[in-house]
């Protein structure tokens, strides 16, 4: 896992992109190593409202980053297109905003967290108050696939001195916290976060969903980190439904590490 340089944010002006691109210009900081890059999706060309638009943004924040905030305009589907700018930027973050909803299936949201190949850092409407000192880290039954995704989880933990809790719900009638799988997960969650692993929690609900919510409200956690099964090399992948309901229903940001 490459370290964070280039972050990307789907911007079209809406609330929802507005409040990701507050959320990534505080958590970039002052840090010289980051870069934004905003990406507008649409039918509209390059045309000089756009272009207007656009700079009228990035001088309304350019002073709360070091870095010059870049911007970029494509046509096509949304999913397709900013996947397409996420491998020629080589962009290592994307940080998109979403409204949530109540439908199932499939969004804008949903597919991109899927199918980028990096990190997408999911931010709900409405959020409030940037803060970032509790990770959660949901974990199933499986060993965890790549270890490298650990290595990113480090590294926003230390940008942020930020505690990592990792939980895993038992839905089934299974035994959970002594499998043999839980121990090697275990032993590599204590290799790789070091002194940023707080505790490994097993909690029992049938809703995965209302779980992995109800211990993040109760523990005032500030970003709920899952690593999607759908590209998984050493076991069966998933088809993303606990992505897709995690980011339609949280009402805190989800880190989704590819």
């Amino acid at each position: 896992m490459k370290k964070i340089s280039n972050i990307l944010i789907p911007f079209d002006f809406s609330k929802t992109s507005k409040e990701a691109l507050e959320y990534a210009i505080k958590y970039v900081g002052d840090a010289e190593n980051l870069k934004l890059m905003l990406a507008h999706v649409s039918d509209e060309q390059n045309s000089d409202n756009l272009k207007e638009k656009f700079r009228n943004t990035i001088k309304n924040h350019q002073e709360e980053v070091n870095n010059q905030i870049e911007w970029v305009s494509v046509t096509g589907e949304l999913t397709e297109a900013l996947i397409e700018i996420q491998k020629y930027e080589d962009v290592s973050l994307i940080i998109m905003g979403t409204s949530g909803g109540t439908s199932l299936g499939p969004t804008n949201t949903s597919k991109l967290v899927l199918e980028a190949d990096c990190p997408v850092l999911v931010v709900p409407s409405d959020l409030g108050e940037f803060r970032l000192k509790n990770i959660a880290l949901v974990l199933g039954k499986e060993v965890i696939d790549d270890t490298q995704d650990l290595s990113m989880l480090l590294e926003v933990s230390q940008r942020f001195n930020a505690k990592v809790h990792v939980i895993t719900i038992k839905n089934r009638p299974e035994t959970f916290g002594y499998s043999e799988n839980d121990q090697k997960n275990e032993n590599l969650i204590q290799y790789y976060l070091e002194n940023f692993y707080s505790e490994h929690v097993f909690i029992e609900n049938p809703d995965l969903v209302d779980g992995i919510l109800n211990y993040a409200t109760q523990r005032n956690i500030d970003v709920i980190t899952i690593l999607p099964r759908n590209h998984t090399k050493n076991s069966e992948p998933s088809e993303g439904q606990l992505t897709e309901l995690l980011t339609l229903h949280s009402p805190i940001p989800i880190l989704a590490i590819d």
